[in-house]
């Protein structure tokens, strides 16, 4: 059986207090970051894109793998904020970390579930033996416009997957599936450098239709109880939603838990999820089954259910854990977060 091979996840060091933002603009404190229940965001550095973001995830799913990169028969990157409108970030990213010549390749966008649409095209490739190895990455520099409700969870990070079959597996694809519509909640038009939204209209009718109903469709399908999993992972947009599509589906405070760092870290959009995801895995012991949901605006939800095998305990001796590097820190004040943002 197909399945997540090893993984790699990377988080710039530096961060902004929401009270920092809050205090700019005058905001009443306790509403803000009571309500969107983030404390601090991740903030990439003056020089980092959503490129080099995904060659340094990159980089430590290759090291986890012990794998020749001349293996990855397939690359997709997923991202919102891709640095070249014309010019795919798969190609760099692949020629950096030394794939090819020969692999597919494909940049993605699908907001931010754009990097699992990328690893249930890798899986399709890997169960039809096209390929024996395949490369998913999810990495963005969110953009958030001063003074929008984005601006404060809009954060920086990315996790690359490698996805093969065999008894190098460390997290079985039980299952996968996606559910779609046209729900325009959130958008960026050609040419725009900053995304607009449909404030409230983003919970209801967007992520929670699209989560809950892949999430049944899900356990439905797979005829497993949610308290049969250890763990369960949801898109994060902010602190309150995951939670609450958790209770929705029937998942405890407990099982969510672990994966959530959207209060440490805020949104790194494609990357949120699977920072999540990555998170648990640091931790997760062999034969445990993970429940995982990604959201994208515009409207989407991929699913999986994955189930750690054995070789998960000595893989994760050969990454940098998750909350290891959200513990990494450099604290910036707003003027020098509009420099690294380039807003200024």
């Amino acid at each position: 059986m197909a399945g997540i091979v090893s993984y790699g996840a990377y988080i710039p060091k530096y961060r902004i207090k929401l009270s920092e933002i809050v205090k700019v603009w005058q905001k009443d404190e306790e509403e803000i970051i009571g309500g969107l229940k983030v404390l601090e965001k991740s903030v990439p550095g003056v020089d980092e894109d959503a490129v080099t973001i995904g060659i340094e995830a990159g980089k430590r799913a290759l090291e986890m793998a012990g794998l020749a990169p001349s293996k990855i028969g397939c690359v997709y990157f997923g991202s919102e904020s891709h640095p070249y409108a014309v010019n795919p970030s798969s190609s760099i990213a692949a020629e950096y970390l030394g794939i090819g010549p020969n692999y597919f390749a494909a940049d993605l966008e699908f907001a931010c579930k754009a990097a699992t649409a990328g690893m249930q095209v890798a899986n399709a490739l890997i169960e039809s033996n096209k390929i024996k190895y395949g490369l998913a990455i999810g990495a963005d520099t969110a953009q958030g416009k001063p003074h929008d409700a984005l601006e404060y969870t809009a954060a920086g990070g990315g996790v690359a997957i490698i996805l093969g079959k065999g008894r190098e597996v460390i997290a079985e694809i039980l299952d996968t599936s996606s559910v779609t519509s046209d729900t325009p909640d959130f958008w960026r038009r050609d040419g725009m450098r900053y995304p607009s939204h449909f404030g409230r209209f983003t919970g209801e009718p967007a992520y929670f239709m699209h989560i809950v109903s892949e999430g049944k469709k899900l356990l439905e399908k797979s005829k497993i109880k949610p308290q049969d999993f250890a763990y369960a992972v949801f898109h994060m947009p902010n602190g309150k939603f995951p939670r609450v599509a958790a209770k929705k589906l029937g998942f405890t405070p407990e099982q969510i838990a672990p994966g959530l760092v959207v209060n440490r870290i805020g949104n790194p959009y494609s990357a949120s999820s699977l920072m999540g995801l990555a998170k648990v895995l640091d931790i997760a012991k062999p034969g445990q089954r993970i429940f995982f949901v990604s959201y994208g605006s515009g409207a989407g939800s991929d699913g999986f259910i994955f189930e750690t095998t054995k070789n998960i305990v000595s893989k994760q001796k050969k990454t940098v854990p998750v909350e290891v590097q959200i513990e990494d820190k450099i604290y910036i004040d707003y003027p020098t977060y509009l420099k690294f943002t380039h807003t200024l």
